[in-house]
């Protein structure tokens, strides 16, 4: 896996680009000249962990044979100075999921994701308690 990350525009605007060709921009938060034309890294780590969760749970009702009719998901998470850093420490995401199936069905793809699929969740719980809420079944 390679990303490669390309100053476009002064002082902290950057394209960032997968080996697909896939292109993000990324900026600073104005309090330090950023000009929010992109997400910061800490909202793209937020983003990588709601996309990951997600994946996996719309691939295991799908292999259930679950028909999700309509999905989205909201990721807020909660930072900490550590030393020199601001880790996060709490991450909670709500999950508005609506399918002809039972509220279990979706509990246990969410639990699955979170706790033996999901690298960005594994990488994140080292610094992170991740909790979730369940809406819409």
């Amino acid at each position: 896996m390679k990303i490669t990350l390309k100053r476009i525009e002064s002082p902290f605007v950057l394209q960032a680009e997968n080996e697909q060709g896939n292109q993000i921009l990324i900026d600073a938060s104005p309090d330090i000249g950023g000009t929010n034309k992109g997400p910061r890294p800490m909202e793209l780590l937020l983003m990588g962990l709601g996309g990951c969760t997600s994946i996996d749970v719309l691939m295991i009702l799908q292999k259930q044979k679950l028909i999700v009719v309509d999905y989205s998901v909201e990721v807020v998470g909660e930072r900490e100075q550590v030393d020199q850093v601001k880790l996060f420490k709490d991450i909670h995401l709500t999950f508005h999921i609506k399918g002809p199936f039972e509220v279990q069905n979706a509990k246990r793809a969410i639990d699955l994701s979170l706790e033996k699929y999901c690298s960005v969740a594994k990488t994140l719980e080292k610094t992170a308690k991740i909790t979730y809420t369940l809406l819409e079944v």
